[in-house]
């Protein structure tokens, strides 16, 4: 039994005995997100469009971690709106710095690794990149999102007569909440992936000018500030697409 199929195993096991029904299908939404990346990556290789594969890829994923992970229609539908939506506007932010930063590609660390490979096999780095970037922040939307949607459901429940603007103020108030939290998992998370990239700058003395400006750094440091301005965005789409929503549903009813 290899490690990762026993970790596997012990987080089912786990989930199952925290969220019991919910558990079992959050489990089964990872493994599927998983495998969509996988098949991105395939096809990119393939050399079909990156940035048309992305925008396919991100409603894909956004579908299965938003309707997999609540079992509550009216939190989910304005939570997976409002995704698309923040998503649309972080990719546009991604197209933008990926061009400016131009961190794409591989850095120097990788030449001994790529000496005598060939790496010009056709694939458009710069869309690749815009394509890691923008899927890097589907996970930190969607958790917001969701997490607004459905405070501001509960909130609903008990307080059926509220109207809209008192409605997006509480959903504003409940995205000021996550805000810290989000900052502090993208932060300790981006921290941790390059925690060995770190020592070994610190082995090489490497000055702190070089630092910043490496190609890896600057690129990971992308993704971390496109992810937290990605949270950001969503707390006012989520508040205000949730008002929207809530108004159209007892209008219906």
């Amino acid at each position: 039994m290899s490690s990762i199929f026993a970790l596997s195993l012990v987080l089912l096991v786990i989930m199952i005995s925290v969220g019991h029904q919910q558990g079992w299908t959050s489990f089964i939404s990872m493994w599927l997100n998983f495998g969509a990346l996988i098949l991105l990556l395939t096809l990119i290789t393939w050399h079909l469009p990156p940035l048309v594969l992305t925008i396919i890829f991100s409603i894909l994923v956004l579908s299965i971690t938003i309707f997999m992970g609540s079992d509550n229609i009216k939190a989910t539908v304005p939570a997976f709106y409002a995704s698309l939506l923040t998503v649309s506007v972080t990719m546009i932010l991604v197209i933008i710095t990926t061009h400016l930063a131009m961190a794409y590609g591989f850095g120097m660390e990788d030449s001994d690794d790529l000496q005598g490979m060939s790496v010009a096999f056709g694939i458009n780095y710069i869309q690749v990149s815009i394509a890691i970037t923008t899927m890097a922040t589907l996970g930190a939307i969607a958790e917001a999102s969701i997490a607004i949607s459905s405070g501001m459901q509960e909130v609903l429940q008990k307080h059926p007569d509220l109207r809209p603007s008192p409605l997006f103020i509480t959903g504003m108030h409940i995205g000021h909440q996550i805000i810290g939290t989000a900052l502090n998992t993208l932060f300790f998370g981006f921290f941790g992936g390059l925690l060995s990239l770190f020592t070994w700058f610190a082995g090489l003395h490497y000055s702190p000018s070089m630092i910043i400006n490496n190609q890896i750094m600057v690129n990971e440091l992308d993704e971390v500030l496109i992810s937290f301005i990605g949270v950001l965005i969503s707390v006012p789409f989520t508040a205000w697409i949730t008002c929207i929503y809530s108004k159209h549903q007892s209008i219906n009813s």
